[in-house]
């Protein structure tokens, strides 16, 4: 498991910045105006970095950008880099250029931040891009970075809020990462059953019991498998006793090959993050612990694996779920819907949640449709709704709602059953969500987040290397604090 960069607050000691060693980065207003560490800085390199700020190079650079000084003049660092961020800079522009930082770092990195506003965003960036996932190469893992961030004062500034934080973050990328003969379902049900030394109160469903439970539609997407479905549940009761919880639901389908409706060979190898909903609850779950959230939150995540096999089920079948709907399968790649419905019912008929939030790589319409900037957000219920858009803006995840009625809900009529499990290509991320409101209580605020864009990329962006971004998990913790609204 990855082991986050760790952290540390300092308050400014300008004898000590000769002495750094490892990297050394200094934060400059975007005006090139010089504070203490700057000046500090600058005699040390006889007048080089007021000749850098002033000159076209640093003018044209961007808000956030990097330029690096190797070997800088009496110092001891290996390498200066020079951050133009202006000291009033918000909340995203602070951790993007973090992240810029982190992206260099190897070793130990002391980070100048003078009186940035938002210098602890600026330090979750830095940790949240510092991240590798290594746990499959031969070569020797390297050491995680150790950030020492210097500000003019420490107010405000939580080492130990940044690391819950990057914690959760990295525990669901770490998951989405693995690959599917590592993470199994029993694997990835014995990780989270790991969650109990943070206080986190964890249960497993076995086999027998999801069919004592009725859950067979989602049962039936991993009854073509040797890997047993299991559904786990997590409880955080830090809130008061007796107040009704939060519930966040995850799809986990471990692989999909798309069952016996086959999917296409070239790029199936990426389906090993169709769990990625399940992951993204898993971090929220540690982040949330952690930071010992004063809130109730319960996380369910269904565990499955969708493979072909004499067992499998079939395009055509008819199954009944833990509600007492039937599902036609008419495609058994629409798995992902199936095990949210049983999993969605019970945390209701259990739980009675406050609000409910599922979370799901569940279609590639919706990447057509939003492509890799946002996931997209259907609910039932505005108040509930905005909540959580506020928290993902507000912490600089894309979401964009979408649409639900009565004219999608249509396409899901079935001739032998009550309903049908897709709803054609026309709209089909709609159509999905449709399927889910099906097995949502009216009196249950609801929201459902396709994230199948946002999950995993194949390219870096501004807070991850290419793979698993740990999308959701920031906005998720937020989340828990801001719902049910006083």
């Amino acid at each position: 498991m990855t082991t986050p960069a760790t952290l540390d607050f300092a308050e400014l000691d300008l004898d000590a910045i000769a002495t750094a060693e490892g990297a050394v980065a200094l934060v400059i207003d975007s005006d090139g105006k010089l504070d203490k560490a700057a000046r500090r800085v600058n005699r040390l390199l006889r007048g080089g970095l007021i000749r850098l700020t002033e000159g076209a190079r640093f003018d044209k650079l961007d808000e956030g950008g990097v330029i690096e000084l190797p070997s800088p003049q009496n110092m001891a660092a290996d390498s200066l880099f020079v951050v133009k961020l202006a000291k009033r800079a918000d909340v995203n522009a602070a951790r993007a250029a973090g992240a810029a930082v982190g992206a260099r770092a190897k070793g130990a990195m002391t980070i100048l931040a003078g009186g940035l506003r938002h210098a602890q965003d600026f330090a979750l960036g830095a940790v949240l891009r510092a991240y590798e996932f290594t746990d499959h190469k031969t070569a020797d893992a390297p050491e995680p970075t150790a950030f020492t961030v210097v500000v003019n004062n420490l107010e405000g500034c939580d080492a130990a809020a940044v690391q819950a934080l990057a914690q959760g973050v990295f525990f669901t990328r770490d998951l989405v990462n693995e690959p599917a003969n590592v993470l199994t379902t029993t694997e990835f049900a014995d990780r989270l059953v790991g969650l109990t030394e943070l206080g986190i109160k964890v249960e497993v469903l076995d086999e027998d019991a999801l069919e004592k439970l009725g859950m067979r539609t989602l049962l039936c997407v991993g009854q073509g498998s040797d890997s047993p479905s299991k559904v786990v549940v997590m409880e955080w009761n830090g809130g008061a006793k007796g107040d009704a919880p939060l519930a966040l639901v995850g799809k986990g389908v471990v692989f999909d090959t798309g069952g016996i409706s086959l999917k296409p060979a070239a790029g199936m190898e990426d389906m090993t993050m169709d769990m990625g909903g399940a992951g993204t609850v898993a971090g929220a779950m540690k982040a949330i612990a952690l930071r010992k959230a004063k809130a109730n939150v319960v996380g369910l995540v269904g565990l499955v694996e969708n493979m072909p096999s004499g067992n499998a089920t079939r395009p055509g079948d008819v199954v009944k779920s833990m509600k007492g709907d039937t599902v036609e399968i008419i495609n058994t790649d629409a798995e992902g819907r199936l095990v949210l419905a049983d999993v969605l019912w019970y945390a209701q008929d259990r739980y009675k949640p406050c609000g409910m939030v599922d979370l799901a790589t569940l279609t590639g319409a919706i990447i057509i449709g939003l492509g890799h900037a946002n996931a997209g957000v259907f609910s039932n219920d505005d108040a509930f709704c905005n909540t959580f858009l506020r928290a993902a803006g507000d912490e600089g995840e894309g979401a964009w709602r979408m649409p639900l009625g009565d004219a999608y809900d249509k396409q899901l009529k079935s001739r032998i059953a009550d309903m049908k499990n897709v709803g054609g290509r026309d709209a089909g991320s709609i159509t999905a969500a449709q399927f889910l409101q099906r097995f949502v209580k009216d009196d249950t605020p609801w929201i459902h987040l396709d994230i199948a864009g946002v999950a995993s990329l194949k390219t870096d962006t501004p807070l991850a290397p290419k793979g698993a971004t740990g999308w959701g998990v920031l906005a998720l913790s937020r989340l828990v604090d801001g719902w049910p609204k006083d």
